[in-house]
Protein backbone atom coordinates (compact mmCIF):
# COMPACT_ATOMS: atom_id res chain seq x y z
CA UNK A 1 0.00 0.00 0.00
CA UNK A 2 1.28 3.47 -0.84
CA UNK A 3 1.44 6.02 1.95
CA UNK A 4 0.85 9.68 1.30
CA UNK A 5 1.93 12.22 3.89
CA UNK A 6 -0.40 14.48 5.79
CA UNK A 7 1.37 17.69 6.59
CA UNK A 8 0.91 19.50 9.87
CA UNK A 9 2.75 22.50 11.31
CA UNK A 10 4.98 22.17 14.33
CA UNK A 11 7.25 24.73 15.94
CA UNK A 12 10.64 24.22 17.54
CA UNK A 13 13.21 26.47 19.17
CA UNK A 14 16.58 27.09 17.55
CA UNK A 15 19.91 27.42 19.45
CA UNK A 16 19.58 31.18 19.10
CA UNK A 17 16.35 31.07 21.08
CA UNK A 18 14.24 32.06 18.06
CA UNK A 19 11.22 30.00 17.06
CA UNK A 20 11.42 28.06 13.78
CA UNK A 21 8.46 26.52 12.04
CA UNK A 22 8.75 23.40 9.97
CA UNK A 23 6.41 20.84 8.53
CA UNK A 24 5.97 17.58 10.36
CA UNK A 25 5.01 14.58 8.22
CA UNK A 26 2.41 12.16 9.52
CA UNK A 27 2.71 9.00 7.43
CA UNK A 28 -0.87 7.89 8.04
CA UNK A 29 -3.08 8.15 5.01
CA UNK A 30 -6.22 10.24 5.64
CA UNK A 31 -9.43 8.25 6.03
CA UNK A 32 -11.97 9.09 3.31
CA UNK A 33 -14.81 7.69 5.42
CA UNK A 34 -14.67 10.69 7.75
CA UNK A 35 -15.55 13.36 5.21
CA UNK A 36 -18.59 15.61 5.44
CA UNK A 37 -21.16 15.56 2.62
CA UNK A 38 -19.68 18.66 0.99
CA UNK A 39 -16.12 17.38 1.37
CA UNK A 40 -17.17 14.10 -0.32
CA UNK A 41 -18.81 16.03 -3.15
CA UNK A 42 -15.61 18.02 -3.69
CA UNK A 43 -13.46 14.89 -3.61
CA UNK A 44 -15.84 13.22 -6.10
CA UNK A 45 -15.36 16.14 -8.51
CA UNK A 46 -11.60 16.14 -8.14
CA UNK A 47 -11.31 12.35 -8.52
CA UNK A 48 -13.69 12.47 -11.47
CA UNK A 49 -11.62 15.06 -13.31
CA UNK A 50 -8.16 14.45 -11.86
CA UNK A 51 -7.74 18.05 -10.77
CA UNK A 52 -9.88 21.17 -10.44
CA UNK A 53 -9.93 24.82 -9.41
CA UNK A 54 -12.42 26.20 -6.91
CA UNK A 55 -14.57 27.56 -9.75
CA UNK A 56 -14.59 24.18 -11.50
CA UNK A 57 -15.64 22.51 -8.26
CA UNK A 58 -18.48 25.03 -7.87
CA UNK A 59 -19.68 24.30 -11.42
CA UNK A 60 -19.76 20.55 -10.80
CA UNK A 61 -21.37 20.07 -7.37
CA UNK A 62 -25.11 20.22 -6.74
CA UNK A 63 -26.46 23.35 -5.06
CA UNK A 64 -22.96 24.78 -4.58
CA UNK A 65 -22.12 27.07 -1.67
CA UNK A 66 -20.39 30.40 -2.30
CA UNK A 67 -16.92 30.70 -3.76
CA UNK A 68 -15.27 31.54 -0.44
CA UNK A 69 -16.89 28.50 1.20
CA UNK A 70 -15.59 26.23 -1.56
CA UNK A 71 -12.10 27.73 -1.17
CA UNK A 72 -12.30 27.20 2.59
CA UNK A 73 -13.38 23.56 2.14
CA UNK A 74 -10.54 22.97 -0.33
CA UNK A 75 -8.12 24.38 2.25
CA UNK A 76 -9.59 22.12 4.94
CA UNK A 77 -9.21 19.07 2.68
CA UNK A 78 -5.62 20.08 2.00
CA UNK A 79 -4.83 20.46 5.71
CA UNK A 80 -6.42 17.06 6.37
CA UNK A 81 -4.08 15.56 3.76
CA UNK A 82 -6.61 14.68 1.04
CA UNK A 83 -5.53 17.33 -1.47
CA UNK A 84 -2.52 19.26 -2.64
CA UNK A 85 -2.42 22.24 -4.94
CA UNK A 86 -0.23 23.93 -7.49
CA UNK A 87 -0.49 27.48 -8.66
CA UNK A 88 -1.47 28.04 -12.29
CA UNK A 89 -1.52 31.71 -13.17
CA UNK A 90 -3.85 33.31 -10.61
CA UNK A 91 -5.59 30.09 -9.60
CA UNK A 92 -4.86 27.13 -7.37
CA UNK A 93 -5.42 23.79 -9.04
CA UNK A 94 -6.20 21.04 -6.53
CA UNK A 95 -5.43 17.36 -7.00
CA UNK A 96 -5.76 14.30 -4.71
CA UNK A 97 -2.83 12.99 -2.67
CA UNK A 98 -3.84 9.34 -3.13
CA UNK A 99 -4.61 7.68 -6.46
CA UNK A 100 -8.25 6.83 -7.15
CA UNK A 101 -7.40 3.12 -7.41
CA UNK A 102 -6.08 3.08 -3.83
CA UNK A 103 -9.06 4.99 -2.44
CA UNK A 104 -11.42 2.72 -4.41
CA UNK A 105 -9.77 -0.40 -2.95
CA UNK A 106 -9.95 0.96 0.60
CA UNK A 107 -13.61 1.94 0.17
CA UNK A 108 -14.52 -1.45 -1.28
CA UNK A 109 -12.69 -3.25 1.51
CA UNK A 110 -14.56 -1.17 4.10
CA UNK A 111 -17.88 -1.83 2.36
CA UNK A 112 -17.19 -5.55 2.18
CA UNK A 113 -16.27 -5.74 5.89
CA UNK A 114 -19.16 -3.54 7.04
CA UNK A 115 -22.07 -4.88 4.99
CA UNK A 116 -21.01 -8.30 3.70
CA UNK A 117 -19.15 -9.85 6.65
CA UNK A 118 -15.93 -9.77 4.63
CA UNK A 119 -17.34 -12.13 2.00
CA UNK A 120 -16.36 -11.45 -1.62
CA UNK A 121 -19.03 -13.96 -2.69
CA UNK A 122 -21.75 -11.89 -1.02
CA UNK A 123 -20.45 -8.70 -2.67
CA UNK A 124 -20.43 -10.25 -6.15
CA UNK A 125 -23.85 -11.82 -5.56
CA UNK A 126 -25.30 -8.46 -4.49
CA UNK A 127 -23.81 -6.74 -7.54
CA UNK A 128 -25.19 -9.39 -9.88
CA UNK A 129 -28.65 -9.11 -8.27
CA UNK A 130 -28.52 -5.32 -8.44
CA UNK A 131 -27.46 -5.23 -12.11
CA UNK A 132 -29.32 -8.36 -13.24
CA UNK A 133 -31.19 -6.58 -16.04
CA UNK A 134 -28.24 -4.40 -17.07
CA UNK A 135 -25.47 -7.01 -17.05
CA UNK A 136 -24.71 -7.69 -20.71
CA UNK A 137 -23.05 -10.79 -22.09
CA UNK A 138 -19.79 -8.89 -22.67
CA UNK A 139 -19.59 -7.70 -19.05
CA UNK A 140 -20.54 -11.16 -17.79
CA UNK A 141 -17.76 -12.68 -19.93
CA UNK A 142 -15.28 -10.15 -18.49
CA UNK A 143 -16.28 -11.17 -14.96
CA UNK A 144 -15.83 -14.83 -15.84
CA UNK A 145 -12.40 -14.09 -17.33
CA UNK A 146 -11.36 -12.27 -14.14
CA UNK A 147 -12.46 -15.27 -12.06
CA UNK A 148 -10.51 -17.69 -14.28
CA UNK A 149 -7.41 -15.47 -14.15
CA UNK A 150 -7.65 -15.32 -10.37
CA UNK A 151 -7.96 -19.14 -10.17
CA UNK A 152 -4.83 -19.57 -12.32
CA UNK A 153 -2.91 -17.21 -10.05
CA UNK A 154 -3.95 -19.32 -7.06
CA UNK A 155 -6.11 -16.71 -5.35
Amino acid sequence: MLIYPHFGWKGRTLKSGRKAIHREIDLEQPDHRNLSRRERQIMDVIYGHGRATALEVMDRIPDPPGYSTVRTLLGVLERKGFLRHERKSYHYVYFPTAPASEVRSNALEHLMETFFDGSATRVVSALMDLRRDELGSREFAEIQALIEKSKKQGR
